[in-house]
C-alpha cells in the first residue's frame, strides 16, 4: 500500500514545489523527512544526516513518486498530466479545435516531439472529430475523407484554416500520425495526391520566427515529410509536384538520421543546390555518420564551402571530432586544409592542432600538406602529438608562448581530453596546465557546460586513458561542473545513455571510484550488472535506481 494517495485533482506544479520542500527540509536536518528519504530511497536506506544533506531535487521528486506507489518521478508525472487531460476531455468547448493542435507538431519547439495519446484520447470521447473538417482528414491521412469533402468544394485542397491557419496538406505534412502510426503511410500518401491533383501548392508551409533577434523562416511541407517524418513516399511526392528542398529546414534536419533513404530520394532529384548540399555535408559531420557523408560527397556536395555557419564540412568534421574515415573521405573529395574558416581565421592544420588531432595532422603530412604552423600554433601542435621534449624546447626558445599557452590551458587540456590524446593530456600536464584548469567556453554540441574541467570531459566522452591520467595528475574528482554534475556522474552516464553507449566498459567508472568519487546527489542506473557490482564493490548496498539523468 502507498503511503500516500492523489486528492481528486491532483496539480503537478504542487508537486514539484513540494519536492523543492522536502529537499530543503532533509538539507535542514528535519527528522521527519530524513525519515521519509530513507524509507522510499533506496540509495540512502543506511545513509547518515550528513550524506542525506547531498540529496538532489531527483532523489526528492523519486521519494514522492514511491510515496503513491509509482516506481519513478517519470511515471508519476506522467499519470498526474493523464488524469488533468481526462479532466478537460469531459468539458472540452472545442473538440475539434482541440484535436487539430495536439495532432499537430509542436509549432515552437521540436517537432518531432510528442505523442499520440492526447489526439486518440479526444478521438475516444469525441469520435466526430476524425471526419469534422478536411484538416482533421488530413491530419489522419483519411485517404476517403479528403476526397469526400473535395468532391463537394475542391477549392478546399488551397483553403486555409483550423487554430494554425494552414491549408491541408500542410497540416498533413506536420501530422504527429504521419511521424507515428506507420500503418496509416499509405493512405497519407493518398491523401496527398488527391490534394495535389485538387491544386495543392507542393512548396505550401508557414511562417515560423526563429533566432534571436527574430527572423523569418519557411516551415516548409517537404520539411515536414522528409526531415520531421522521415517519410519515402511523400518526399517523393511533393517532390514529382515541384517541391523545393532548398528551403533553410529541409537540408538541416533531413540528415538526422543514419537511415539515409529519404536522403538518397533527396539526391537523385538533383534539385539540392550547393548551399543545401554543403549543409547536409555539415550535418552528416555532426552525425558522424560516414556512410551518409560519402553519400552526399559522392553527390557533389563540396567539402570546401563555408556556410553561414562560418566553417566548411571538412573544418566541421575537426571540430566534431570525427573519425579519420571521414576526414579521408573530405580529403579524397578536394578538401583543402589551407583554407581558413571565417570565424577565427585558423586552417585546418591549426584547428586540428588545438584539437589534440595528431592523426589528422599526420594524415594531411602523409598526403603531401606541408603544415608550416608557426608561434603558439607550432607549441601547440608538438603538444598534440605528445612530444614532449619538442615542446620544451620550443618554449625555451619562446617563453611569451609558453605563457600564451598556459593561460589557454584549460581549453587545451579539454580538446585532447576529448579527442582521447592520452600522450598530448601528459604533454601539457607537465609542460605545466592545471588539470585543475577550467573550460571556460564548454562545448553545447557536447553537453559540456562552461567551466567544466578536462576530468568532466574525458568521463563523459569515455575516454579512460585520459581519465586514469587526469586522476593521477591531481585532478580533483568530485568537482562539480555548471551544473553540478560530476565526473563520476558522466562517466555512468556515458555508459548507459549516450551516443557512444557502445562503450560499455565501466574502467572511467571504476578508476573514479578508487580515487574518492561520491556516489551521493548521483541517479544510478538498474539493469546494467557491471556499474552495480563496482558499486557493490564499493560497499554500497542496493545502488540502483530505475530512472533517467
Amino acid at each position: 500500500m502507498p503511503d500516500r494517495t492523489l486528492p481528486g485533482h491532483p496539480n503537478l506544479e504542487q508537486y514539484k514545489k513540494q519536492a523543492k520542500e522536502l529537499r530543503r527540509s532533509v538539507v535542514a536536518g528535519t527528522p521527519a523527512a530524513l525519515e521519509r528519504i530513507r524509507r522510499h530511497h533506496p540509495r540512502f536506506r543506511h545513509a547518515g544526516s550528513d550524506s542525506l544533506r547531498s540529496l538532489s531535487l531527483a532523489d526528492a521528486q523519486l521519494v514522492l513518486a514511491r510515496e503513491h506507489g509509482y516506481g519513478s518521478w517519470p511515471e508519476f508525472a506522467k499519470y498526474i498530466e493523464t488524469l488533468r487531460v481526462i479532466r478537460e476531455l469531459e468539458d472540452l468547448r472545442d473538440p475539434v479545435h482541440t484535436f487539430i493542435q495536439v495532432a499537430s507538431v509542436d509549432r515552437h519547439g521540436w517537432h518531432g516531439s510528442g505523442t499520440l495519446e492526447h489526439a486518440e484520447m479526444i478521438r475516444a470521447r469525441y469520435p466526430e472529430v476524425s471526419t469534422a473538417s478536411i484538416y482533421s482528414a488530413a491530419l489522419l491521412g483519411d485517404a476517403t475523407t479528403v476526397r469526400a469533402f473535395l468532391s463537394h468544394d475542391s477549392s478546399l485542397a488551397t483553403a486555409k484554416g483550423g487554430p494554425h491557419g494552414w491549408d491541408a496538406l500542410t497540416y498533413l505534412c506536420f501530422s504527429r500520425y504521419l511521424r507515428i502510426d506507420k500503418a496509416r503511410s499509405e493512405s497519407f500518401v493518398l491523401a496527398a495526391r488527391a490534394l495535389l491533383e485538387a491544386g495543392a501548392n507542393a512548396n505550401t508551409g508557414w511562417t515560423e520566427y526563429i533566432d534571436t533577434p527574430a527572423r523569418p523562416v519557411h516551415e516548409a511541407a517537404l520539411y515536414g515529410v522528409a526531415g520531421v517524418a522521415q517519410h519515402v513516399g511523400l518526399t517523393g511526392l511533393l517532390l514529382a509536384y515541384g517541391a523545393d528542398p532548398n528551403d533553410e529546414e529541409t537540408p538541416y534536419h533531413v540528415a538526422e538520421t543514419y537511415d539515409n533513404t529519404v536522403l538518397q530520394v533527396l539526391l537523385d532529384s538533383g534539385r539540392f543546390n550547393e548551399v543545401s548540399l554543403a549543409t547536409v555535408a555539415a550535418r552528416k559531420c555532426d552525425w558522424h555518420d560516414d556512410k551518409g557523408l560519402n553519400l552526399v560527397l559522392d553527390h557533389g556536395a563540396n567539402p570546401n564551402y563555408r556556410s553561414n555557419w562560418k566553417f566548411s564540412p571538412f573544418q566541421q568534421s575537426i571540430r566534431r571530432d570525427n573519425s579519420v574515415v571521414m576526414i579521408e573521405a573530405l580529403l579524397d573529395h578536394g578538401a583543402d586544409p589551407r583554407l581558413p574558416n571565417e570565424l577565427d581565421g585558423r586552417n585546418a592544420f591549426q584547428m586540428s592542432a588545438w584539437y589534440g588531432r595528431d592523426d589528422i595532422l599526420e594524415i594531411l603530412q602523409g598526403r603531401g600538406f606541408e603544415t608550416r604552423l608557426q608561434a603558439l600554433d607550432a607549441l601547440v601542435a608538438t603538444c598534440a602529438r605528445g612530444d614532449l621534449e619538442g615542446a620544451r624546447s620550443l618554449a625555451s626558445r619562446n617563453p611569451e608562448q609558453l605563457t600564451h599557452l598556459l593561460a589557454m590551458g584549460g581549453t587545451l587540456l579539454a580538446h585532447f581530453a576529448g579527442a582521447n590524446n592520452d600522450p598530448g593530456v601528459r604533454c601539457l600536464l607537465a609542460l605545466g596546465v592545471s588539470p585543475q584548469a577550467p573550460w571556460p567556453e564548454g562545448d553545447g554540441y557536447w553537453e559540456l557546460v562552461p567551466g567544466s574541467t578536462a576530468l568532466h570531459v574525458a568521463a563523459w566522452r569515455a575516454n579512460h586513458e585520459v581519465v586514469k591520467t587526469l586522476i593521477a595528475a591531481g585532478a580533483p574528482v568530485n568537482a562539480g561542473d555548471a551544473r553540478g554534475r560530476t565526473a563520476l556522474r558522466l562517466a555512468v552516464k556515458a555508459c548507459i545513455d549516450s551516443y557512444w553507449k557502445y562503450r560499455r566498459k565501466p574502467d572511467s567508472v571504476a578508476a573514479l571510484l578508487s580515487a574518492g568519487a561520491r556516489i551521493d546527489g548521483i541517479d544510478l542506473p538498474t539493469g546494467y550488472s557491471a556499474i552495480d557490482e563496482l558499486l557493490v564493490a564499493q560497499g554500497n548496498e542496493d545502488p540502483g535506481l530505475n530512472y533517467k539523468f
